[in-house]
């Protein structure tokens, strides 16, 4: 039986095999782009060790490696007997792929002195056993990126239902927004506790602190558009694939506001099964 937790990805040059990559890491696989054919037995290995952590994995490895189509069917054939992955094939049209080329104006792997034409014929006639021995093969000639998201959920993930994870952090603009935010919300027009006598030094964690800054009817209001807004965002990355989004909630100084409103958010998501986190960035600066 094929074991789903050890996909192996591959094909034609130009074909997606890097998007596809991409989205399986949204999805919790381990990704490895270009493992020469002859690491995959050992890497195996060292995956499978408890210690390691590491569920799901998935490789990508073509025609890049110097004797891949000769090499990578005998690295099959050994591991065969500990373990049994997925083999997916990606594959284009000619006129798809030139077009593609052309675009990025990269040059194909194997083009030395041919045309891209006559490098992407060479390239299919040295894949062809591998291709034969494919799980699946997908064909993104005529796909667009949103539809190859869907045909890999169907087949791969269609037994296992990921929650949405939800990392949110407060953080002060002084010290720079999250580069890895998917939504960033300023709180900066909002009252701020710096100002007043006796709060100042404490936290947004701070009771006194969060009754001053929740009491506030611009408060009220913004908090109500950004859970709407959240709510109305959260469906539609899980309906894309999106399994994993971080939340950034910034103030000046990353102490009082953001601290608050990171807290109410919080709250909010939990009520909707969110796998939820929550990390005050800059509160002890």
């Amino acid at each position: 039986m094929k074991d789903d937790r050890l996909l192996i990805i591959t094909g034609l040059s130009g074909s997606g095999k890097t998007v596809t990559s991409r989205f399986l890491e949204d999805l919790g696989y381990y990704c490895v782009d270009n493992l020469p054919a002859k690491l995959i037995p050992s890497f195996i290995d060292l995956w499978r060790r408890k210690e390691v952590g590491i569920e799901k994995v998935a490789l990508v490895v073509d025609i890049r490696e110097a004797g891949f189509a000769e090499e990578f069917p005998k690295v099959l054939d050994s591991i065969k007997e500990k373990i049994k992955p997925i083999l997916l094939f990606l594959e284009t049209s000619d006129e798809v792929l030139i077009k593609r080329y052309s675009e990025s104006r990269r040059p194909h792997p194997l083009s030395g002195r041919k045309s891209v034409r006559e490098s992407i014929a060479l390239e299919r006639e040295r894949l062809a056993k591998i291709k034969n021995r494919a799980d699946y093969i997908i064909d993104t000639s005529s796909i667009n990126i949103s539809q190859l998201k869907e045909i890999l959920t169907k087949r791969f993930l269609k037994r296992k239902r990921l929650g949405m994870q939800i990392v949110i952090i407060s953080f002060g603009y002084k010290f720079g927004i999250p580069l890895d935010s998917d939504l960033v919300f300023d709180t900066r027009f909002l009252p701020n506790p710096y100002y007043i006598d006796g709060l100042r030094d404490k936290t947004g964690r701070s009771e006194k602190v969060r009754r001053y800054v929740l009491e506030s009817d611009e408060t009220k209001k913004y908090l109500k558009e950004i859970n709407r807004f959240i709510d109305y965002l959260m469906p539609n990355f899980r309906k894309e694939g999106k399994s994993y989004v971080i939340i950034s909630i910034g103030c000046t100084g990353g102490k009082h506001r953001s601290v608050v409103l990171a807290e109410k958010i919080k709250e909010h998501l939990k009520t909707n099964n969110y796998k939820i986190r929550v990390y005050h960035r800059d509160v002890y600066r």
